[in-house]
């Protein structure tokens, strides 16, 4: 409960799943004051997203939390990350695809940390924790969003606890993490524009001991099973043989009972187990997009602003990628570095990603187990044998690119945003696993390993930083002047071991605090951090007015 009437924040949070804690630790980190509410108890078994790519541990990383992570997989972190397309979890193999997501837990060139499979709810655990030691960040629990009401100097929301108090809180910013029902989405008038109910399927969570050791498959995280009782996916989701069921296509008003699911997962799976059902509940696919993400101090982010079908396990990690994006240009403006037309940005440049990601989605969601079933698939025969041998060939084909998400994950590029300074080079395609590292202002800064094993990103810092290549010094001297007359944070990273012009492209490069590319070029222009950073021509100034050089902050010399 609450025991003041009313409390001043940076900004306030409503919703915290993963992509409002993301924020929270993205605001916190930064020593912004930022509140959080939770209409909700913590969460339990729904078996909501279970993907955590390398795009979000590289997250984690960051903020020092992807051991904490690791640590904390259910299956170990060394679980294969196969997927197995079956006509039942205890009958015949119709495919299998390695390593999916690339969550091999082995060093790759192109980014710094793996994939991993591990439960929402774990990950929520850690993000909780984390947010407890940011000594900005109040998480409350219980307490529900009622309204609000801004201005042109702040939001006044009306909150309400467990015990039907009411109470005014003032923030600078609004922010609705509070997914798909948002009732921030509500406040602003914002309307979700696409196709509501592609199909409908059902998420179970149970316990089943023994059922590990009850099939001949082979240890995988995911088991599509494709069979004349219909289609359905089965995995191993944590500790203690517990794990998820998602029957699809179901038809509209069909109820699924704790009893039916018991019954249905044993026909499913050829299985016969004691099923305890933990969890049961109806979700719906849709293909939805907000037509806008922002009112004035008020933001959308994650699900409030765009739903799509969870296959290619986009959903979870492109929210957090909002609140990264969101979450150090609201820190930029409060702290004085940061412009308008910084906000300005988070619209413009998530929405073409988004968009990117909900047509991935929705490809992957046209081919499901009920489209690869065909006649005599069960068959113990010859005939039966070449059937599935043609199933097969055909799940390659056409599922493979589902599980080969890099180019998508990594490949989202800001080009075209008024914070990035093009260069006058064309972009790289990127197209489903074939991930091509590209400088472009506006990518994700290419990535490289050091000698002494720590990842390049390592030297980024929370800031701005200038990748230098060796004779570039003097113009990274300019830079450094003009950032600390500005006041913006910048890091000077002059990497030993790696060939920054080949690498970039440029002798300098300017990253940003997300580690993507805002502008790359040979000689330093000082009016760069100005536009970078979102702020208004008169904010311009002359190298004369700079001061001498001041604290040196280098990394990686």
């Amino acid at each position: 409960m609450f025991l003041l009437n009313s409390i001043d924040f940076d900004v306030l949070v409503v919703g915290a799943g993963p992509v409002g804690l993301s924020l929270a630790t993205e605001l916190g980190m930064r020593g912004l004051g930022t509140l959080i509410v939770e209409r909700n108890e913590r969460v339990g078994h729904a078996p909501r997203a279970k993907t955590t790519n390398v795009r979000t541990r590289t997250h984690f990383r960051r903020w020092g939390l992807a051991d904490k992570l690791a640590q904390a997989s259910p299956l170990g972190i060394d679980y294969p990350y196969d997927v197995f397309f079956v006509t039942r979890l205890g009958a015949y193999q119709l495919a299998r695809i390695q390593n999916g997501f690339n969550a091999a837990p082995v060093r790759e060139e192109e980014f710094p940390e793996h994939a991993q499979w591990i439960p929402q709810y774990k990950l929520e655990a850690i993000l909780r924790d984390h947010v407890a030691t940011l000594p900005g960040v109040d998480l409350r629990f219980n307490v529900a969003f009622v309204a609000a009401r801004q201005d042109g100097e702040s939001v006044v929301s009306t909150l309400r606890s467990a015990d039907g108090a009411e109470i005014q809180v003032r923030s600078r910013y609004l922010v609705g993490a509070d997914g798909a029902r948002s009732a921030v989405r509500d406040l602003i008038g914002a309307a979700m524009i696409g196709e509501y109910g592609i199909s409908r399927n059902y998420n179970v969570v149970f316990r089943a001991p023994g059922l590990s050791a009850a099939h001949g498959q082979g240890r995988g995280v995911m088991y599509w099973q494709v069979n004349r009782d219909g289609a359905s996916l089965i995995g191993p989701m944590d500790q203690d043989d517990i794990w998820f069921f998602m029957p699809t296509g179901m038809k509209q008003g069909q109820v699924l009972t704790s009893a039916e699911a018991a019954a249905t997962i044993a026909q499913a799976t050829g299985i016969d187990l004691p099923y305890e059902i933990l969890s049961n509940d109806e979700w719906v696919a849709s293909r939805l997009i907000a037509d806008s993400y922002r009112k004035d101090r008020i933001f959308l982010v994650g699900d409030a602003c765009h739903l799509h079908p969870p296959f290619g396990g986009y959903g979870m990690n492109m929210g957090i990628g909002d609140a990264v994006d969101l979450g150090w240009k609201l820190a930029a403006v409060l702290q004085g570095w940061g412009g308008p037309a910084l906000l300005d940005s988070y619209e413009i440049e998530r929405r073409p990603v988004h968009v990117q990601v909900m047509d991935e989605a929705v490809a992957n969601h046209a081919v499901l187990g009920g489209q690869l079933w065909r006649e005599g698939l069960e068959d113990a025969t010859p005939e039966g044998d070449v059937v599935r041998e043609a199933v097969g060939r055909r799940i390659i084909a056409a599922k493979t690119r589902e599980f080969r998400t890099l180019a998508t994950v990594l490949g989202g590029c800001y080009a075209g945003s008024p914070v990035i300074i093009d260069d006058g080079t064309a972009a790289k395609v990127q197209s489903g696993q074939d991930y091509q590292p590209d400088a472009h202002p506006g990518c994700l800064a290419p990535h490289a390993w050091l000698p002494d094993g720590r990842s390049l990103y390592d030297l980024f810092g929370a800031g701005f930083a200038r990748v230098v290549a060796p004779g570039a010094e003097t113009e990274a001297a300019r830079a450094r002047r003009e950032a600390d007359a500005r006041g913006t944070p910048l890091e000077i990273v002059i990497p030993a071991g790696v060939a920054v012009g080949e690498l970039y492209g440029a002798a300098l490069t300017l990253v940003r605090p997300d580690q993507h590319v805002a502008w790359r070029g040979e000689r330093w222009d000082d009016d760069v951090l100005r536009r970078v950073s979102g702020m208004p021509a008169a904010a311009a100034f002359a190298e004369r007015d700079l001061p001498a050089v001041g604290r040196r902050l280098e990394r990686g010399s």
